[in-house]
């Protein structure tokens, strides 16, 4: 029954990259590592979890923030080594500074220029 786990190319540390992607606006949240336990236990559950290398642990998203992750769809790239999450994120906040996409920053002219506003000050969300 883990047949389709078998399909995904780990990297050396087992670890595969995954893209939370906003399934109603397409926009794209965050990215993340997940090994086969995260990705086994996404697909069981239809909660986003992932392995965090910092921690070296698994991390269900939104189990600190209440954020979660409710994935509706999971996909697999061409060359099976990355996963792609279709989600709905709850409370609208998806990176850990309190802004909805982590890709809150844009180049411009040289510079890195902050995009998008914090929705929630990180010290209410992380206590």
């Amino acid at each position: 029954m883990s047949g389709w786990l078998d399909a995904v190319k780990w990297d050396a540390q087992g670890l595969v990259p995954a893209i939370a992607q906003d399934a109603a606006s397409g926009e794209i949240l965050m990215v993340a590592w997940m090994n086969r336990e995260a990705l086994e236990e996404t697909a069981r559950t239809g909660r986003g979890v992932y392995f965090s290398r910092s921690r070296n642990k698994l991390w269900r998203k939104g189990e600190e923030s209440g954020h979660v992750q409710h994935v509706s769809e999971i996909r697999l790239d061409c060359d099976n080594d990355v996963v792609l999450l279709k989600i709905e994120q709850v409370g609208g906040i998806a990176c850990h500074t309190g802004r909805r996409s982590c890709f809150f920053r844009k180049l411009d002219n040289g510079d890195w220029v902050t995009t998008a506003p914090v929705l929630k000050n990180p010290d209410e969300i992380y206590k």
